[in-house]
């Protein structure tokens, strides 16, 4: 059976395209921050900048993950107990 908010799957060919771009613009951002014409300290700076902003990318994208998968997970379960309810109704029943 399938639900109505169900999300399609994603492809190997687009994790690919997403990894290798990645990758390819931070390598591009670290080799500009290299061949800068600053001072070793000035370098080191923007360095751990990139670093920072890299990993605070990756954890904002789980924590908006995580969001969705429970209030995803919410849905579920809110629609499992209405299906559960009418599935129980009778209408022709008298009390």
């Amino acid at each position: 059976m399938s639900t109505p908010n169900a999300q399609p799957k994603t492809t190997s060919a687009f994790i690919a395209q997403a990894a290798i771009a990645f990758g390819i613009s931070f390598f591009g951002a670290g080799v500009g921050v290299f061949y800068l014409p600053l001072d070793a300290w000035q370098r080191g700076f923007l360095g751990m900048s990139l670093l920072f902003l890299v990993t605070s990318t990756f954890t904002l994208a789980k924590v908006i993950r995580d969001k969705h998968e429970s209030e995803n997970l919410h849905t579920r379960i809110d629609q499992a107990r209405m299906e559960k309810l009418m599935a129980e109704h009778d209408p022709f029943k008298t009390i």
